[in-house]
Parts: C-alpha cells; structure tokens; sequence
C-alpha cells in the first residue's frame, strides 16, 4: 500500500455475479459490485431499520480475481478489504464530468457469519499468468522446502529448527 492510499474494509453483499476479463497480456481481472447497507435500532418502535445502502464497484486482479470469478456468486456475503479509489470520467449523454468510487482489492471472501465454507488451495501461477511447473496438483511438497515436510523428515534434509545467528 503507497502513502496516501485509503485502506478500506467493506462488509456486504454482492449484487451482481462476478465479471471475469483478460487483458490483452492475460491478466486476470474480476469486477464485482457489493451494497453495503448498515442497520440501526428505531427507539421508538424498537425494530431494526435498513439505513442507505452504499455500492461500491470492487476490481480485483491475477489470480485472486480468477479464484473470484470461481468462489463467488450474486447474494453472497462477503468481506472486502483494499484501497478506497477515485475515479472521474466525462459522461456520454454530455451530462459532465461523473465521479465513481471503487474498492481495489486486496483480499476478498465469504462472511462466515450465516453460513460456511470449504477452502481449496488453487494452484499457484508464475509472474506471466502460467501455470508454475508441477501445478497440476493441489498441493505438491517441495523437497528443498523444510516447512512443507513432516516432522522428522526436515532434520533429515539437513535444516535445523535452530535460528542462523
């Protein structure tokens, strides 16, 4: 995150499948819309009133927006957290210059409050938007990676648990 940037953490509900697109170098961006409505307590009828909805444009990008486009759907609770943008452009009816705000995501999921999910690690993919070599597996231990073995089989590889200072 840059100086000056606006982080922002949004609770709410998505409003419209998201939209999966490809940039003519292959890049992976997801676009998604999510309303955000708060709720209050009316003290003189003592029920609970839905205040304005506020929507906002969410555009996530590489892999995570693949794995958007996979695991999310309209009417899905979800938390997303980013940096808060401005963004004006000249309307095409002529009606002047029209302003919008869009969350750039960072990290997105589902709200875990009224219902559950099952996570599945997606394979990883190299810098240029390919797949890494041998990710055609969930999950593959690396043997020159001492935290991806069991137990024992570390200090077998000759690491030690012990800092190297």
């Amino acid at each position: 995150m840059a100086m000056g940037d606006v982080p922002i953490t949004v609770v709410g509900n998505i409003v419209a499948d998201p939209e999966l697109r490809f940039t003519p170098s292959g890049v992976g961006v997801a676009n998604f819309r999510i309303a955000s409505t708060p709720r209050y307590l009316d003290k003189q009828t003592q029920e609970w009133r839905d205040g304005d909805s506020v929507f906002l444009t969410c555009n996530v990008w590489r892999q995570p927006a693949e794995n958007v486009a996979e695991s999310l759907q309209r009417g899905m609770r979800v938390m997303v957290t980013g940096r808060l943008k401005q963004r004006s452009y000249e309307a095409k009816d002529g009606g002047g210059t029209r302003t919008v705000y869009e969350i750039e995501v960072d990290d997105c999921g589902p709200s875990l409050r009224n219902a559950s999910a099952k996570v599945t690690k997606s394979n990883r993919t190299g810098g240029n938007g390919q797949a890494s070599a041998g990710s055609n597996q969930t999950h593959t231990p690396v043997a020159d990676d001492p935290w991806s073995q069991p137990g024992d089989v570390k200090a077998s590889a000759g690491t030690s648990d012990e800092p190297p200072f």
